[in-house]
């Protein structure tokens, strides 16, 4: 078997097996999960990201396109104690080598989850070498070769052209959709509500929004810093009190900046299926998934949003609503399959209580 390492930009180094791809560069971030790879690797979110899986096994119940969150792989790396490779299934590592996503097992990765929750998510390469001296050599070439790309994330993975779905509820709202890198499942969720949705790219101004005369306005998640994203904090500004609008994850803080307040980035991020959440708009204690690197600094909303939900492992905020503008986020998601359900009542609230009262003004 060949070495392998993980070299962080900081000039630290971990041992490991190849398992195939290439080499390739990104953020390293670890993620809680026990299930649910294919949906992380394809997973908008997850641009320019390499992931450090905390469950030992992975790949255990083989592949299948229908879990795909999107038609392609955006992770960068994917690391794992122990990745199935038996003569009954090897699907998941075969898929990672066709997909050239680079592949290492056989790591260290508590000491390496501590690294991160301690120090931060540096950038990092992923590489075959024979010596860890040539593994840093290289590592550091393969960083530098991509930290110079566009800082809005979102530009770079979102939808060029507008795309029309047709909802299964007829009677159903029309509902435009900014894509920030969308996961299908919420377009899933929107389609299972609504008559029709109008996906648009991200930088789609409020006049074009505003043509199609939706119901509503959805935001989805999406990679990076909310700070480099262009055109929509202004696009969402101009459509607060018009429409209604909700947003998730990337969405969540968008639409926190457009309202006036600001994002900062969190040390080590939220990654997993099992963050507990406080959902004071539903009134109950939920798990949810979550991925995300920023947060919505609290002190700096306006006084007519309020925080309605609160993540219970750090305090940090994971929702807001405003009854006044009819707009609802929150930093999490509701739409997450696989994981936990309770928070997908929240695509209802949106649509059968902030649209549908908008609807009777």
């Amino acid at each position: 078997m060949k070495k392998a390492f993980l070299i962080l930009e900081t000039g630290e180094a971990f041992e490991g097996v190849w398992r195939g791809g290439q080499p390739r560069a990104g953020e390293v971030v670890f993620n809680t999960s026990h299930s649910g790879y294919e949906e992380i690797a394809t997973d908008p979110s997850y641009f320019k990201q390499m992931i450090v899986m905390t469950a030992p096994m992975q790949g255990n119940y083989g592949v299948s396109k229908s879990f795909w969150e999107s038609k392609q792989f955006w992770i960068e790396g994917f690391m794992a104690l122990e990745i199935q490779q038996s003569e009954r299934d090897h699907a998941w590592l075969s898929r990672l080598d066709e997909m050239k996503i680079p592949t290492v097992s056989a790591l260290d990765t508590r000491q390496i989850v501590l690294r991160l929750r301690e120090g931060g998510t540096p950038w990092g390469a992923l590489l075959p070498a024979m010596t860890k001296e040539e593994a840093l050599i290289e590592g550091q070439k393969l960083i530098a070769a991509v930290r110079g790309i566009d800082k809005d994330w979102v530009w770079l993975v979102s939808r060029r052209t507008i795309e029309v779905r047709r909802g299964e509820r007829t009677q159903g709202p029309r509902i435009a959709v900014l894509d920030f890198g969308s996961k299908e499942n919420i377009l899933r969720e929107l389609d299972r509500r609504c008559s029709e949705i109008h996906v648009f790219p991200s930088r789609t101004s409020a006049e074009e929004i505003m043509a199609i005369k939706p119901d509503g306005l959805f935001l989805t998640n999406g990679p990076g810093d909310p700070g480099d994203v262009q055109q929509a904090p202004q696009t969402v500004r101009a459509l607060l009190g018009k429409i209604p609008i909700m947003g998730i994850c990337m969405g969540h803080q968008i639409l926190a900046i457009a309202l006036g307040a600001k994002t900062y980035k969190l040390k080590f991020g939220h990654r997993g299926a099992n963050h507990p959440i406080r959902d004071q708009l539903l009134n109950i204690v939920y798990m949810s998934s979550q991925n995300h690197g920023y947060a919505v600094q609290q002190d700096t909303l306006p006084k007519n949003v309020t925080v309605t939900h609160i993540n219970l492992n750090d305090q940090t905020v994971a929702g807001i609503f405003s009854p006044a503008l009819n707009c609802l986020g929150v930093q999490y998601h509701p739409e997450s399959h696989p994981g936990p359900h309770e928070a997908s009542k929240l695509f209802d609230y949106f649509v059968d209580r902030m649209v549908s009262v908008e609807g009777r003004k």
